[in-house]
C-alpha cells in the first residue's frame, strides 16, 4: 500500500506546497467500483419489478386515471344560462386577473343595453399555469376549472387554444343567481345566513 505521508516539495516562492500521494489505484479514481454497485442496484430493482411488479408505482395512463384531489384545476369551461346562453358579460376580470395574459375577449353588444357577451373568448393553455384566478375573479360564475381534464397534446400551438364554443360544450347550466341576491337579502330570506343563526 502506498504511503500517505505527505511529501514536501520546496518552491522559489514563499508558500510551501504539500503534494499528497493518492492511497487508491486507478479504479478507485475512476468511480468504477461505485458505479458497478449503484447499476447494480439499479438492475436488482428493474428484475424485481419486471417479475412480480411489487413496488411499481407507475399506472397505465390514461385507461387508468390517476386519483385528483377534490380541488384539482383542470381544463376551463364556460357555464350557462337558463336560456343557454354564455353566463359571461364580457367584464374581463378574468382576463385582467390572469398574470400569463393567456385570456383574449372580445365583446359584442347583445339585445340588453346593460349587458354585452363575449364574441371570443380564447384561452391559451399552453401559456395557462392553471392558478384559478380567473375563476376566482369572474362575478358572474362564469368560467370554472373543475372538469378534471388534462389540456391534450397537440402537434400546433393553435390547436392549444380553447375557445368560445370548446368552453361551452363542456359548460352546464349554473344555479348561481346572476347579480347576486342584492342588498335587501336579510329581508328576504331572515334567518337562512350562518351569520344569523348564531345570533
Amino acid at each position: 500500500m502506498a504511503s500517505t505521508k505527505p511529501v514536501w516539495k520546496k518552491r522559489s516562492s514563499k508558500a510551501d506546497v504539500i503534494g499528497v500521494v493518492r492511497p487508491h489505484g486507478f479504479g478507485q479514481q475512476a468511480f468504477i467500483p461505485a458505479m458497478v454497485k449503484g447499476l447494480g442496484v439499479s438492475m436488482r430493482h428493474f428484475f424485481e419489478n419486471v417479475a412480480t411488479r411489487k413496488s411499481v408505482e407507475t399506472i397505465e395512463y390514461p385507461e387508468q386515471q390517476p386519483h385528483k384531489p377534490e380541488r384539482y384545476r383542470g381544463l376551463h369551461r364556460l357555464m350557462h344560462r337558463d336560456d343557454g346562453a354564455v353566463r359571461c358579460v364580457a367584464c374581463q376580470c378574468c382576463s385582467t386577473a390572469c398574470p400569463a395574459h393567456c385570456i383574449t375577449i372580445v365583446a359584442e353588444e347583445t339585445n340588453n343595453a346593460n349587458e354585452k357577451r363575449p364574441a371570443i373568448f380564447e384561452i391559451d393553455e399552453l401559456r395557462c399555469i392553471a392558478c384559478g384566478l380567473c375563476v376566482e375573479a369572474c362575478p358572474c360564475d362564469a368560467i370554472r376549472m373543475d372538469t378534471g381534464e388534462h389540456a391534450k397534446p397537440v402537434e400546433d400551438r393553435s390547436d392549444a387554444i380553447e375557445t368560445l364554443q370548446t368552453m361551452m360544450a363542456r359548460g352546464i347550466k349554473s344555479i348561481a343567481k346572476q347579480g347576486g341576491a342584492g342588498p335587501t337579502w336579510r329581508e328576504t330570506a331572515p334567518g337562512e345566513h350562518p351569520r344569523d343563526q348564531n345570533r
